[in-house]
């Protein structure tokens, strides 16, 4: 997978685990049900179906892989809306058949989207639900957001490959 690392902002704790990026790895002609069954075989839960999401935010409980079935999507990486442009986010592409697998902690939004854009969200089996932080807290709320974040278990098994993959190696 492509590999990006991301450090802490102001408003956006990141993490040391780098977001993953799968490049066409869904099964030919993906759907919800077929994308859901290859990625529940792993261990990685449907959380829900779901579309273009603008708003800047991160998961401080759990980690999250978006599985792109439909459209495409750019996105915007590692940094808030209240941070300097500046601050190290990085815009990413993706489309149909791609995962993108974010640690807890890192902020993501999709700035624009094509092609009626949906994907899977999926969670590492166990994870509590997650939750929703807009990168709008100040630096001492965005160092507790980060002690939860980094207290979030790897995940034992990659979404795509299994007990071997290469987010277990990663990781």
């Amino acid at each position: 997978p492509e590999v990006y690392y991301f450090s802490p902002t102001s408003h956006v704790p990141n993490s040391r685990l780098p977001v993953l990026i799968y490049r066409t790895v869904l099964p030919a002609d993906p759907t919800a049900a077929s994308t859901r069954e290859a990625l529940e075989k792993n261990h990685w839960i449907q959380g829900g179906v779901f579309k273009t999401f603008k708003a800047h935010h991160f998961h401080s409980v759990t980690h999250e892989c978006y599985a792109v079935f439909k459209g495409s999507s750019h996105l915007l990486l590692g940094c808030g809306p209240l941070d300097d442009p500046g601050d190290g986010g990085v815009e990413v592409d993706v489309r149909r058949g791609d995962i993108i697998v974010l640690p807890a902690g890192v902020s993501h939004c999709s700035i624009s989207s094509e092609g009626d854009y949906e994907y899977l969200g999926v969670y590492p089996e166990g994870s509590p639900h997650w939750d929703n932080n807009f990168c709008k807290a100040g630096p001492k709320e965005t160092a507790e957001k980060a002690k939860v974040a980094r207290t979030v278990p790897i995940p034992e098994y990659d979404p795509i490959y299994g007990k071997d993959g290469p987010l277990v190696d990663i990781w």
